[in-house]
């Protein structure tokens, strides 16, 4: 009977004889940039899973400087070939069939993908991958050359990430440890202490899902934490104090977490269909649970702020009356400030300015978690007061949250309207600080 493991097996060990580990000095680039020539060869189709793994643990065993100049290396080495690239298109200007298109095709993408989609052949292919790609973004801070490999790879791992391949979980308190463990380590938005507070995110009144990739083994992707209200919540101290007793009659999902696992996946889309598919699940599991929506820091409000001139802050409130706002400029500010309770308004009024109003050179909104949102079909719902009054709050928003809205029935024309149109939609209680 044919045997897969084995054989695939039998090919790495055969390819074991022909590149030995002893040849791959410590961070030499020149023999992995070599494997990577043989890995994208004929010889490499043959041997593709001993070559691939021998890359990938001599890429993990580079230094963070040798890293840098082997993907300067391979971005130039396998980019496309221009020359070729002119034939390609005169011969399909030529002759525009499927032999010619599938040829231009080729060309032009170059083999950067190429080599990547053999690297992921190796047993950790997958997981370097993405390892590699943190490290790319990283430099591409100083090396803006690099964004087309990262253009490239960053393809590859939305097709490898496609939800179609990812599966949905529900956390729990009996999920394994090493999957909590990491929970734990990986939550972006409201950290967790311990497992004791933990343990309160998975009560009887929340809801916590994961998506999960095949290749990644106890490896949580990206996860969303939901908690169950009475209308949307306002409050995130409150959302995380400890359950009391009593029956609720819940009617909302809130969705108050959304982290993102891996850095290396960072801008491949995932979060908007795990809310989708969250949403299914909690109807099914819940049908009386009718509305949906979120409570949604500020990420950048404060920052934003803080490089205003006071003309310009003016001129946003326009009639609005408040005080002199100098002193949100102030490095400590905790939650109590009566200058801040004095001045709600006026605040509420910048923060309803910078969501709708502060767009991106692609003309949405500057603020990602925003964006985010909207681009998912919600709306912005409420500007809520006092919602984050850790110092985490206060440090990225005063203290300031959002409601996004998400009305079912609306979702895919909101969706709709924001992506065509650059729509932003907002309930009637955020239009009166909308200038």
């Amino acid at each position: 009977m044919f045997n897969l493991k084995k054989t695939v097996s039998s090919i790495a060990d055969a390819g074991k004889n022909l590149f030995k580990k002893e040849d791959i000095k410590q961070n030499d680039i020149g023999s992995i940039i070599d494997l990577c020539d043989d890995l994208i060869s004929n010889k490499g189709a043959a041997f593709g899973i001993a070559l691939a793994r021998d890359i990938t643990e001599s890429y993990e065993s580079l230094s963070l400087e040798n890293k840098l100049s082997f993907l300067k290396k391979i971005n130039e080495k396998f980019k496309p070939n221009h020359a070729k690239l002119n034939e390609a298109i005169n011969a399909y200007k030529i002759l525009q069939n499927d032999k010619n298109l599938s040829k231009l095709l080729e060309i032009s993408e170059g083999k950067r993908r190429k080599l990547f989609r053999r690297i992921n052949m190796a047993p950790n292919g997958i997981a370097t991958i993405v390892s590699l790609r943190k490290d790319l973004l990283e430099f591409l801070k100083k090396n803006p050359d690099l964004s087309v490999l990262d253009h490239d790879i960053k393809e590859l791992l939305k097709s490898w990430f496609n939800p179609g391949f990812l599966k949905l979980e529900k956390i729990t308190w009996n999920t394994k440890a090493a999957i909590l463990e990491k929970i734990i380590q990986y939550e972006r938005v409201h950290k967790i202490k311990d497992m004791e507070q933990l343990k309160r995110r998975l009560g009887e009144d929340r809801r916590f899902f994961s998506y999960f990739h095949p290749a990644l083994e106890d490896e949580p992707i990206i996860f969303v934490q939901v908690a169950l209200t009475k209308g949307l919540g306002k409050s995130i101290q409150e959302i995380m104090e400890p359950l009391t007793k009593g029956i609720k009659e819940y009617d909302t999902a809130t969705f108050y977490s959304i982290s993102n696992c891996q850095e290396g996946l960072a801008k491949v889309t995932l979060g908007n269909f795990l809310i989708k598919m969250v949403v299914e699940e909690i109807q099914q599991e819940m049908p009386n649970i009718k509305n949906f929506g979120t409570l949604s820091p500020i990420p950048g409000f404060v920052s934003w702020f803080s490089n205003l001139d006071d003309n310009l802050v003016q001129s946003i409130l326009g009639k609005t009356k408040s005080d002199d706002l100098s002193f949100l400029k102030s490095p400590i500010l905790k939650h109590g400030d009566m200058r801040i309770e004095s001045n709600q308004v006026a605040i509420t009024k910048l923060v309803g300015h910078y969501l709708v109003n502060e767009k991106n050179y692609r003309g949405f909104p500057i603020n990602d978690v925003c964006r985010f949102h909207l681009g998912n079909g919600a709306i912005i719902d409420d500007i809520i007061v006092n919602a984050n009054i850790s110092d985490a709050g206060f440090s990225s928003s005063f203290g300031f949250m959002v409601n996004y809205l998400y009305e079912l029935e609306n979702i895919e024309k909101n969706h709709e309207d924001y992506v065509n149109n650059k729509k932003i939609i907002y309930s009637k209680k955020i239009n009166k600080f909308i200038s």
